[in-house]
């Protein structure tokens, strides 16, 4: 019976996960032990979470600060544990009451052995094939025995059946008493024993085959960090190669830099300077001929005094009814070099040290918002900003809104002919001819309606011939002022027709990000395309160049550059100013005054730049 509660004791100091004796056991809340190493490894194996679920009872236990060593210790199966260790194990062989100490053990009897029962035990036939473990190497650790359980309804029956549906293992009575006839399934426990050696062995190879694959991903890694290394260390062979270079690069960069400002900022003094010059010469005009007619006290009495003094103050009054002086004259001479300024290439990619930046812009609110439809030069001048909500805004070069016109029409598209009346596609396609002052004349044009052609646009060309173009059946049609039907159609080879401007004997075509200058014919002659996340838009400058502004609409910013008429660049005009980002549309017009100032206008904004 003592050896019974004895084997009884050792098995409760068994780790459930490890299935040796406890070693440096810790409590869990839920009141289960396991080993202190076990714990670390089940912690571990849920990353870097600070909860640890019992593999028992499944309940969770917060570990503070992820250190198991802070989980209280079980003083009661510590001291145990000592106490267990510290008694030699006696023979359960020997009959006697004074048992000998055991010197080994056999796996297969389930007996501790002294000297003289191993030598016996040896000599039996039935017994030699059995496995036999010395107590030192049990005591070692290197060795663990296999013990077979005892029931607990009766303790002399060995635990020699497994209840599949209790999930225990039971006596063969109570296997035939309480388990058999509630339909559970009971088997040996030596085959549940074997069947779970062999899901062992299963998991172990998938176990294997997980890590050879995280094995493979590690190797995989290193390799790339050794490509990751050497990338490095070329980088840094080309850097250290290049930075003699990049100085000597910036060295010539400033000098072109500061060449660059004092060009501009000289042309502005030389200009300003002859105007104060000019100024000055009117200034001694004045006073010279002022003198020579008031210095005079006695009147003329003569023919020859008479005529001269009538000579001179029609002189004198020709000067003084010449125009005064324009005082914004000097402020605009001056605008690019009191615009210039110095942006750095922080955050860009290049050895630079920056650009000299010219763009003087002024940005004015539309008076309807999310509205602009249509922009172009009109006949005097000014800039004809169009509204799809009804109207058309007119703006002078320096963004005072002047006069609102047609308010009562949705506008689609406007143009001027030559003679200053107005030609105006609506929200029908409808095209209507107005007089210069916008009085609406009876002349018919025979256009598509919107059904037939989708969005359209117009531009007029020198004889003025009006080109309407139409995105649905991708073609322009070409009316003459007179009205009546088209006298000719032009195929656009696949792409739609956004927005279009004559230019010398061809026209410009935008479509998404992409430029096209075509003949009247319909042929591509040249092609600008950008990348697909920007929108081009095309005018014609007043020096008859091709001027394009590409908008990166996602970050609210427009570049405006310059081309020739192969669509090949010429220079850049603005970089990068910000505009506001678009709320529903992407939809924008670019044009140039008559005295230069580029227009640029979004949904919200008209803005007026000087470059």
């Amino acid at each position: 019976m003592a050896e019974e509660l004895k084997d009884t004791i050792s098995q409760s100091l068994e780790c459930p996960v490890c299935l040796t004796t406890f070693t440096d056991p810790k409590i869990l809340s839920c009141s289960h032990t396991y080993c202190k190493v076990c714990l670390e490894k089940l912690l571990e194996s849920h990353g870097d979470d600070q909860m640890i679920r019992c593999p028992v009872c499944r309940d969770y236990t917060q570990v503070p600060n992820k250190d198991v060593s802070k989980l209280p210790a079980s003083l009661a199966f510590r001291n145990l544990i000592e106490d267990v260790k510290n008694q030699h194990q006696i023979c359960t062989n020997c009959d006697s009451e004074d048992k000998p100490k055991a010197v080994d053990y056999c796996q297969d009897c389930s007996n501790y052995l002294c000297i003289t029962c191993h030598n016996m035990h040896s000599q039996w036939k039935n017994f030699v094939d059995h496995e036999i473990i010395a107590m030192s190497e049990i005591s070692s650790g290197k060795v663990s025995i296999r013990r077979y359980r005892k029931c607990r309804k009766h303790p002399k029956e060995d635990e020699e059946c497994f209840c599949s549906n209790c999930k225990r293992f039971t006596c063969f009575r109570c296997a035939v008493m309480e388990h058999k006839d509630q339909g559970h399934q009971v088997i040996e426990s030596a085959a549940y024993e074997s069947n779970h050696t062999k899901t062992i062995e299963g998991l172990k190879s998938k176990v294997e085959k997980k890590q050879s694959c995280f094995q493979n991903y590690i190797d995989l890694i290193d390799e790339e960090k050794k490509c990751v290394d050497d990338a490095m260390k070329h980088c840094t062979d080309d850097i250290n190669k290049a930075y003699e270079e990049a100085v000597r690069q910036l060295t010539e960069k400033r000098e072109i830099l500061l060449g660059e400002v004092k060009g501009k900022t000289k042309r502005a003094e030389e200009a300003l300077e002859e105007m104060k010059k000019s100024a000055q010469q009117r200034i001694n005009q004045l006073t010279t001929i002022a003198e020579m007619v008031t210095n005079r006290r006695n009147a003329p009495v003569d023919m020859d005094t008479l005529a001269v003094y009538d000579t001179l103050c029609e002189d004198l009054q020709e000067a003084l009814n010449q125009e005064n002086p324009d005082y914004e004259q000097p402020n605009k001479t001056c605008g690019k070099a009191k615009g210039s300024i110095f942006e750095r290439n922080v955050g860009k990619d290049g050895l630079n040290l920056g650009k000299i930046v010219n763009v003087v812009a002024k940005s004015i609110s539309l008076p309807t918002k999310n509205s602009m439809s249509a922009m172009i030069n009109t006949p005097d001048g000014r800039m004809a900003v169009g509204c799809a909500a009804r109207g058309v805004n007119i703006f002078s070069a320096d963004g005072h809104l002047q006069q609102t016109v047609l308010k009562d029409v949705w506008i689609s598209a406007l143009g001027f002919l030559s003679d200053g009346r107005c030609v105006v596609i609506d929200y029908s396609n409808t095209v209507a001819l107005y007089t210069p002052e916008f009085m609406k004349l009876n002349v018919m044009f025979e256009t598509l309606n919107y059904d037939e052609g989708g969005f359209s646009h117009l531009t007029i060309d020198n004889d003025d011939l009006i080109y309407v173009s139409y995105m649905k059946p991708k073609n322009i049609l070409v009316f003459s002022s007179a009205g009546g039907k088209a006298i000719k159609e032009i195929p656009c080879q696949g792409y739609e027709p956004w927005q279009i401007a004559s230019y010398n004997d061809s026209l410009i075509i935008r479509t998404g990000n992409t430029v096209r200058l075509i003949d009247k014919e319909g042929d591509v002659k040249h092609t600008l395309t950008k990348p697909s996340n920007t929108c081009l838009y095309a005018a014609v400058s007043q020096s008859n160049t091709i001027l394009v502004a590409t908008v990166k609409y996602k970050e609210g910013l427009v570049s405006i550059d310059e081309y020739n008429d192969e669509l090949k660049h010429v220079r850049n005009l603005v970089n990068e100013y910000k505009i506001e980002k678009p709320i529903k549309r992407y939809w924008y017009y670019l044009q140039q005054y008559r005295s230069g100032e580029i227009a640029f206008c979004t949904l919200d904004n008209l803005y007026i730049m000087i470059t």
